[in-house]
């Protein structure tokens, strides 16, 4: 059971599921059938792109997983007495249904106390860097990822849980087409990597160039937010001329690479779609950016204030303002919620607990504890009102 009751309805911004084998697999076409492949390798299951072994995700079955909120201590406190990656991580347990399946995650939800919840999936984070190079496998892959997600997950599952499905954007006409394709199936919402984009004939670009401004107004037109989780953005390629590696091992990171890498890749990310103009000709877009923290929001914004008074005339209107009519922001509880909420205004401000990942909260509803000093009516907004408005729900009486 949760640990309260709150007197307003919950909506987590951050669920995730555990996807199976065949979540990538199933629906491939027939010229992409070698694409994705598993392997054993000394008694441990890893996941082959392309004929290539990737460790990004050490486990990727997920039949046995760290505890939900396994790493909460690790990331409230730290680590003083230098434990090592397996003791922070404490004994895993074997997945259960509500990992996996939406009937068995209401009930959890239930137990939670959360009325509401975004539900993103884990593996689909390695696909799209690990396939840069050949945008149209990206693109077949990622729509049979999609496939199997409506047919397990649905988009929308009895107006509770909000699966989100994968945009991938090289080609833009292709990317529209899947949009249609999702939304036709009750998406509320997509899911695009924040990560430069790459190009058809190689090379990449941002996506805040004119050229997509077709995709962003499908969804504005479609009345739905853009979701930008954290994943892997081809960072890996910036740290490795310090410090070379084979892969980019989120689990298993360098002192070098948390330093250096942080929250750049959804700080550039925004940094593009403010200055690339993309917020500015698309006033209405909607972008979520969950599991980035919030940490690099007032750096940014000094960033950006600096740029605007030095070069007014790059922009068509002030970039902090556009910035804050058009993105909402998912701090860690680790953040300083007054300061953010100050900042980007309480009405841009949600709350996503990562259930169930080990870097998560183990009871979700906790997060509240972190919101103290706001108003009641800016916490309710922050812990569900925000969602519930974004995404046009109609909240049935008592909840």
């Amino acid at each position: 059971m949760p640990s309260r009751e709150l007197p307003f309805p919950v909506f987590d911004a951050d669920n995730h599921l555990y996807e199976p084998r065949e979540a990538l697999t199933k629906y491939l076409p027939d010229h992409a059938k070698n694409a994705i492949d598993y392997v054993e390798v000394k008694g441990r299951t890893k996941i082959v792109v392309r004929g290539v072994i990737s460790d990004y995700i050490p486990n990727p079955t997920f039949d046995v997983v760290a505890r939900p909120g396994a790493q909460e201590e690790y990331f409230r406190v730290g680590n003083p007495e230098g434990k090592s990656f397996r003791e922070v991580m404490g004994e895993p347990m074997k997945a259960i249904p509500a990992f996996r399946e939406p009937a068995a995650r209401l009930e959890v939800m239930d137990d939670l106390g959360l009325d509401y919840c975004l539900m993103f999936p884990t593996l689909a984070s390695l696909v799209e860097e690990r396939m840069k190079d050949d945008p149209e496998l990206t693109i077949d892959v990622i729509h049979a990822l999609n496939e199997w997600m409506y047919e397990q997950w649905q988009f929308d599952y009895q107006g509770r849980i909000f699966s989100t499905p994968v945009i991938t954007l090289p080609d833009v006409n292709r990317a529209i087409e899947e949009l249609h394709w999702v939304l036709e199936r009750g998406a509320k919402t997509v899911l695009v990597r924040p990560a430069a984009v790459p190009s058809l004939r190689g090379g990449t670009r941002s996506f805040g160039l004119p050229e997509f401004d077709p995709f962003w107004q499908e969804c504005i037109e479609a009345g739905i937010p853009v979701s930008m989780h954290a994943s892997d953005s081809g960072y890996a390629d910036f740290t490795n001329q310090w410090e070379p590696a084979k892969e980019f091992l989120p689990f298993k990171p360098t002192a070098f690479r948390m330093a250096i890498t942080g929250h750049r890749p959804i700080e550039d990310a925004m940094t593009a779609l403010v200055c690339h103009g993309a917020l500015s000709r698309n006033p209405e877009l909607r972008i979520l950016s969950i599991e980035n923290g919030a940490s690099w929001v007032p750096g940014l914004f000094e960033n950006l204030a600096s740029v605007y008074k030095k070069m007014p005339q790059e922009f068509s209107e002030d970039p902090v303002e556009a910035f804050k009519r058009c993105v909402y922001i998912s701090p860690f509880w680790e953040d300083n919620f007054i300061d953010i909420a100050r900042l980007v205004g309480p009405d841009r401000v949600v709350f996503g607990s990562d259930w169930p990942h080990p870097e998560g909260l183990k009871d979700p509803i906790t997060y509240v504890d972190d919101l103290e000093g706001l108003s009641q009516e800016e916490i309710a907004r922050i812990m569900g009102g925000n969602m519930i408005e974004l995404f046009k729900l109609k909240v049935p009486a008592g909840v």
